[in-house]
């Protein structure tokens, strides 16, 4: 185990399964102090499990990144338990797939509120808290989908994805007052267990469109997101990284094959 996160308290949003749990995994194998938010309190007990037998610290709330008082909650227990906040992840998403024509408001509305307003609502609680301590950081969980692409479905999230970008070039703004940084990942298509349901079929298909040749890895977001959140990064805020084997690069459907 590195030290690279040696004293560090972090919190993970989304933190119980997918690109979260690996964020989360990753911080402590490098000796952060993780707390870890989602919905279900089962999933973050398994999740803390699996970074204890490791050796590592986390604890874990129960979080709906959307409500206010609950994301409160979530920054005061952290700072209980770990004597303040210094990183952020604002991972939590959610990404039904519906067309426009049959999306109910109900759904559009629910989508943004977990995907956008809870960055929001983290980075405005966590305020007070870097302002106690100088050089907080903060990373979102963005996407390629809806800043770069498009994929029918995908509106209320595309919407979303673009929009944290917004919202993170204004906070950068803002957060410089207190010596904090805010950054945000764009991940391409990545293997977490949501997308080995679609069968080995579906996998071999959406490889075969990246440069690369393969799908991302759960460590390959938290790789870069760790990067953010380190000193190595400290003078980059308001900047996104693109993590996705050269996803977005191609200029037609069968330009892979042409590599």
């Amino acid at each position: 185990m590195m030290n690279v996160f040696g004293g560090k308290s972090i919190i993970v949003t989304g933190a119980s399964r997918g690109i979260g749990r690996g964020i989360a995994r990753n911080f402590a194998a490098n000796g952060g102090r993780v707390m870890l938010a989602a919905r279900n309190e089962a999933d973050i007990h398994d999740a803390i499990e699996d970074i204890t037998k490791a050796g590592g610290t986390a604890r874990g709330v129960a979080c709906d990144v959307g409500d206010w008082a609950s994301v409160q909650r979530l920054i005061d227990e952290t700072a209980r338990a770990f004597g303040g906040v210094d990183v952020l992840c604002a991972n939590a998403g959610t990404y039904p797939q519906t067309r426009i024509a049959d999306m109910d408001p109900d759904e559009w509305d629910e989508v943004l509120r977990t995907n956008l307003k809870s960055n929001f609502l983290c980075v405005k609680a966590c305020l007070p808290q870097f302002a106690k301590r100088p050089g907080g950081r903060v990373v979102l969980t963005s996407s390629i989908t809806g800043p770069f692409t498009a994929f029918p479905g995908f509106a209320h999230y595309g919407a979303s994805k673009a929009g944290q970008l917004g919202f993170m070039r204004v906070a950068a703004m803002e957060l410089a007052r207190h010596g904090a940084t805010i950054n945000a990942v764009l991940p391409g298509t990545v293997l977490t267990e949501g997308l080995a349901a679609n069968g080995q079929a579906f996998l071999n298909s959406a490889a075969a469109c990246i440069p690369l040749g393969r799908l991302g890895t759960v460590d390959d977001i938290a790789n870069s997101v760790m990067f953010l959140a380190s000193d190595f990064a400290s003078y980059v805020t308001g900047q996104t990284i693109v993590v996705d084997g050269g996803q977005i690069l191609p200029e037609t459907g069968d330009a892979v094959g042409a590599i």
